[in-house]
């Protein structure tokens, strides 16, 4: 009887084996008695296909596999006793024509390490895991996942920190990771990590967005295990793990996908709509089961296998647009005439659906820069079911006005206004991503207008308006204390700049928006709905500033920000204000005179179309943050 049954071949056929990874690619099992690997392999192109590994020499005459189906799917199997844990191997899969193709297992579940390209059998796991509660609490919230605080802090383990002098390229592995990264990210007060470059791949410089190993954590850090660890030892800390997910392209390498068995299988049969001529990958064929079978399975495989909270899908606007970065005449259209690849938007729903389906609580955010309208409204909206998207709009309108001289803001203000108008359309991730530091983007501070003191006020007043703006948070490592250079995937953060009282402020300010962030449900329940936000004074483009209302549920605890984008003071700075309850200054930045927990009173002063205002002293690149409440029991008489 073969290990890949019928009913298996049924499900895989249809594109609904939703736990594929325990049938194909390698695993141990019995047979007569006598225990060993089965070695299962997608190939329908193939004459023939053996396994050629550590355990047979890489003879390609020892091992054949057997095709057992009598369909045209084309599974091919064995079952050999002499494999052991820790082997290599590779398919070899011989096409109708006679020529030989070395192959990674596209199921496998390690890889070796880097130049290296053959598949490793795994260890069999020791490991236990403890984060019951954490996964109990992620299920509990899912109906009200978007009124949570969500800060993810963007992180690249290879280039986090690393071992100095060490010929191993210095990289912390998994185990090492979880401590020092969690000690840090609990400090700071993020929610979230995004781990970037998980997924298996073969270059360096690709930072992990050319994927060869889709249900393989990459060998760079250690095994599968350690990476389990990595996950569970940050869930019992209370931190949620994302991982970047790159279901958009896959690479051209002669041991990866394509033309797996000789012939497309992976990919597209037509070259227009195969290729990413700029990338210069090949894309995934949405239309076939099978491969959307492989897809949606390596996503369950993260998050079912290794408990992952979450997947940011890479590169969707590329999926959804069959013309994306392709001139006239490159692309194939739809059977419509469009530009639209209907077969994306459908596997978009299935992988959607099925994620939040079978692990309520997880979350799939689309980084989508387009204007494609329902990315994440459900089936009933004809929707793409995903449960956030990266607002790349205001991400570009932010850095274009945190770019500019304070005396050419007045002319373009609405850059920071203008997201408001569009922001119950979705729900948001407000991103500063590693994409916005590399490739001569400078870094966050140095984006930043003047001479130094103004690039680190400014990049406070940035951060301060982020956090405080619906939507929730993304920041990339090293820009939390405001990094010189860009971001080298070659080398460690610059954590030396922390012994600077520049780069100090900058870090601590951003740890206190971060708890303050937390600490406040109106800085996050209601981000996707004007009732959790009002504008005090959007207008005022002369003095370029602005303040706004974060409203809670209860109208307890609401925060009134207002910031301050111009090197000007104010000594007496008049703001209107919607309650006539006491305003406690909770956060300030950029002011030396202002005193935490010090409240004001509304007076009976109209200003900025409000009969009630509070005054208070403004400086140059201020940051004020105020708590009240609305009318309640307790009773604060007006000054005159």
């Amino acid at each position: 009887m073969s290990f890949f049954t019928d009913y298996d071949m049924y499900l895989f056929g249809q594109g609904t084996h939703y736990e594929i990874y325990n049938k194909l690619g390698v695993h141990p099992g019995e047979v007569d008695g006598k225990r060993g690997i089965y070695f299962d392999v997608w190939a329908p192109h193939a004459s023939s296909v053996s396994v050629v590994g550590d355990f047979n020499g890489w003879d390609e005459d020892a091992d054949v596999l057997t095709r057992i189906d009598n369909r045209e799917i084309g599974i091919f199997e064995t079952f050999l006793t002499t494999p052991k844990p820790g082997d290599l191997y590779k398919f070899l899969i011989t096409t109708p024509d006679g020529k030989k193709l070395y192959k990674a297992d596209p199921y496998a579940r390690e890889a070796e390490l880097r130049p290296g390209t053959a598949s490793k059998i795994p260890e069999v796991w020791d490991f236990e895991w403890t984060d019951k509660k954490w996964l109990k609490k992620r299920e509990d919230s899912y109906s009200t996942f978007e009124e949570q605080p969500l800060a993810i802090y963007e992180v690249h383990q290879g280039s986090w920190k690393r071992h100095p002098g060490r010929d191993d390229d210095g990289f912390y592995n998994y185990r090492e990771f979880a401590k020092v990264l969690c000690d840090y990210v609990k400090e700071m007060g993020y929610t979230h990590v995004e781990l970037m470059g998980v997924e298996e791949y073969p270059y360096d410089g690709s930072w992990g967005y050319q994927v060869t190993g889709y249900y393989a954590p990459t060998s760079r850090y250690g095994s599968s295990e350690d990476f389990a660890y990595l996950v569970n030892y940050l869930h019992n800390h209370g931190i949620g793990v994302i991982l970047d997910w790159v279901p958009a392209h896959f690479p051209k390498d002669d041991f990866g996908l394509e033309n797996f068995d000789g012939k497309p299988l992976y990919e597209y049969t037509d070259p227009k709509k195969s290729d990413h001529p700029e990338w210069g990958t090949k894309i995934f064929d949405y239309g076939k089961n099978e491969v959307k079978n492989f897809l949606i399975g390596s996503a369950l495989n993260w998050i079912e296998r290794y408990h992952i909270d979450g997947l940011r899908v890479d590169a969707v606007a590329s999926m959804l647009y069959l013309d994306y970065g392709k001139r006239p005449g490159e692309w194939t259209p739809n059977q419509f005439g469009g530009n639209e690849n209907l077969e994306a938007v459908e596997f978009f729903k299935h992988l959607n659906t099925v994620v939040a389906g079978r692990n309520p609580g997880a979350i799939m955010i689309a980084e989508e820069s387009t204007a494609w309208p329902n990315v994440t409204g459900d089936k009933r909206e004809d929707g793409l079911c995903f449960s956030y998207k990266w607002n790349m709009g205001w991400m570009h309108d932010f850095l274009d006005y945190m770019k500019l001289d304070p005396f050419f803001r007045k002319d373009n203000h609405n850059k920071m206004t203008f997201a408001m108008s569009y922001n119950e359309a979705e729900k948001y991730i407000l991103v500063l991503s590693h994409d916005e530091v590399v490739h001569l983007k400078c870094s966050m501070i140095n984006k930043m207008p003047g001479l130094e003191d103004d690039k680190f006020k400014n990049l406070i007043c940035g951060y301060s308006f982020m956090m405080g703006h619906p939507g929730k948070k993304l920041l990339f490592m090293g820009q939390d204390f405001a990094q010189y250079h860009e971001w080298d995937e070659k080398k460690e953060l610059d954590w030396y700049l922390l012994e600077n009282p520049k780069n100090r402020k900058i870090n601590d300010t951003m740890k206190e928006l971060l708890h303050l962030y937390k600490k406040y449900p109106a800085m996050y329940e209601l981000d996707c709905s004007w009732k959790g936000f009002e504008w005090i004074n959007a207008d005022d483009s002369y003095r370029s500033i602005f303040s706004f209302v974060r409203k809670s549920k209860d109208g307890t605890n609401n925060l009134l920000f207002v910031i301050n984008f111009t090197p000007m003071d104010y000594e007496d700075y008049r703001v209107g204000v919607c309650s006539p309850e006491k305003h406690t200054l909770v956060f300030s930045a950029n002011n030396k005179k202002a005193s935490r927990k010090k409240t004001f009173i509304p007076e009976e002063k109209p200003c900025d179309g409000k009969d009630i205002s509070i005054g208070y002293s403004l400086p140059a690149y201020g940051v004020c943050v105020f708590k009240f409440d609305y009318e309640g029991t307790k009773k604060f008489k007006l000054k005159k």
